[in-house]
């Protein structure tokens, strides 16, 4: 089996990297067709924060065993979904994904390996892209494997909750996490909706941790790492292995590596270039001079 994603004990320390600006980043790619690996930075610049940069609060993202184990967890936690969903489902994608999407219709760009369950990459035009940890748009029952649409169970919950969102005030004032988790305390009163073909319970179609990432998706992205001369990584911190074994897998292969990422990631120490820098801007340039 591969790895499963879990908290990780790794703590950020510097790693110097010879190479660290765009000049760099641009020399190092031109004349190269590369995959993309993206994370919740990516995504900063459309209103959606992200778990670990160097200006966010202190996160404990859910784990798998808890929302499996306990039926108070899983109350709480769609409760909180309820509410961080409909941010999610608002927001549109930035310059630095309008950028991938330049690259790849230049056939510069293999694809794009995203962390993030948003789907921002999808909405600008990417065509090519491997959701590694889902998407946030579905839900499937963990029972009768049914696959619903995050729309749809929306309905249902208002249905059982009409007078939830109210309750809690106004939803601009919240915060969201990068997994639509809203962070609000008060859920006792929130009634959770049952699969309503099985009455199993009901979970979105995302990897949280502790739960592997499907076989199949995982292999895809090797391969996709494997058509392309170079891996760019762009906003993640690298922190979970499950992508962080594909930045070892392109320098193992001795395929150049380029981080752009505002703060330490676990995989500087593979890095041909990394720049300290927001990626929209970043991206934007390399879209515009390679």
């Amino acid at each position: 089996m591969f790895p499963q994603a879990r908290p990780t004990t790794w703590q950020p320390e510097p790693v110097e990297v010879a190479r660290t600006t765009v000049d760099d980043a641009v020399e190092v790619l031109a004349g190269l067709r590369f995959t993309a690996l993206t994370g919740a930075g990516v995504s900063t610049d459309s209103g959606i924060p992200d778990y670990r940069g160097p200006d966010s609060p202190p996160r404990n993202p859910m784990t798998y065993q808890q929302f499996v184990g306990d039926e108070e967890f899983r109350r709480h936690y769609w409760a909180r979904n309820h509410v961080g969903w409909k941010h999610v489902n608002r927001t549109v994608p930035n310059v630095g994904h309008r950028a991938l999407v330049r690259l790849e219709e230049r056939d510069l760009l293999a694809g794009i390996i995203t962390q993030n369950v948003d789907l921002l990459h999808e909405d600008a035009g990417s065509r090519n892209v491997i959701d590694l940890h889902g998407r946030y748009d579905r839900v499937i029952c963990l029972s009768c494997g049914r696959v619903i649409s995050r729309t749809h169970l929306a309905e249902r919950l208002d249905a059982l909750n009409p007078d939830f969102l109210e309750s809690i005030g106004d939803v601009a004032d919240i915060e969201i996490a990068p997994d639509a988790d809203a962070v609000i305390e008060s859920t006792a009163h929130f009634r959770p909706a049952p699969c309503e073909f099985c009455g199993g319970v009901l979970k979105p179609e995302i990897v949280y941790f502790g739960e592997n990432v499907p076989r199949e998706r995982v292999e895809r992205a090797f391969a996709m790492v494997d058509s392309a001369d170079a891996l760019l990584v762009a906003g993640s911190s690298l922190t979970v292995m499950s992508g962080l074994r594909f930045v070892r897998h392109a320098a193992g292969e001795g395929k150049p590596v380029v981080i752009v990422n505002r703060g330490i990631t676990r995989g500087d120490k593979y890095a041909t270039v990394k720049v300290e820098a927001g990626t929209s801007d970043v991206l934007q340039e390399l879209a515009t001079r390679l």
